[in-house]
């Protein structure tokens, strides 16, 4: 469905994007300079076509990182379909790709991390994977933030293991408040749906829409019905 040079475009394209000095994630462009971001061409966000597919990479990458961990490792995925879609339409498909991918998860019977939640509503949610916790950054080209503003739709996941491996560095606030200071730079103003990690369910930052506190997560997980909202210890 996508011609091979189409793809190596939209790969180039989100490269450049991230290498852009005024990109504010130092995150990211760490996992660029070591080849540690993995980009993922699919079709359209608004789709469960390429469903299985991108279920099939987030087990290899969860797979691949217990066997050797290590910082600064994302996997995008790109979607290459030009439709236009409202920054409330793309928060509505991600939800939508989150919840199909995360029931052939449990399908598959692999575990949820029991470092994290599976409820929306507690500070300690986050995805889960073939057993490891995951969040997500979407990207799309109507998101009112710029550092969000790409081209074409994107989900960005990220491990939720490298957050606790920051914080026993010592990194976690350091590497935060250099976000932030670039990210208020590039668009001259804080982001207000940032938390720091633990502090409050990350799943209102996944789409970068500016949320209402009346707003409420459209996800569920039959993995975590049987649990405590608190992670495991």
């Amino acid at each position: 469905m996508i011609e091979e040079a189409a793809e190596a475009e939209l790969r180039q394209a989100f490269e450049a994007f991230v290498k852009d000095k005024a990109f504010p994630c130092v995150g990211a462009k760490s996992a660029l300079a070591h080849g540690t971001l993995k980009t993922v061409v699919c079709w359209s966000v608004q789709s469960g076509w390429d469903d299985v597919r991108i279920h099939r990479e987030l087990l290899d990458w969860a797979f691949e990182y217990r066997e050797d961990p290590g910082l600064f490792r994302s996997i995008a995925f790109i979607f290459a379909d030009p439709v236009p879609i409202t920054e409330a339409q793309f928060e509505h498909a991600i939800w939508e790709r989150i919840q199909s991918l995360s029931d052939k998860d449990a399908w598959l019977d692999q575990p949820y991390d029991p470092r994290v939640s599976s409820d929306p509503e507690s500070p300690h949610f986050s995805l889960s994977f073939g057993g490891e916790g995951f969040f997500v950054v979407g990207m799309h080209p109507q998101a009112s933030r710029p550092a969000r503003r790409f081209e074409r739709p994107v989900m960005v996941f990220n491990l939720h293991d490298q957050f606790e491996q920051l914080r026993d560095q010592g990194k976690y606030e350091t590497i935060r408040e250099t976000i932030l200071q670039r990210d208020e730079k590039l668009a001259g103003s804080i982001n207000p749906m940032l938390a720091r990690h633990g502090d409050a369910s990350e799943a209102a930052q996944y789409s970068g829409r500016l949320v209402p506190s009346s707003w409420r997560c459209p996800f569920s997980d039959s993995r975590g019905l049987s649990r405590e909202t608190e992670p495991a210890e």
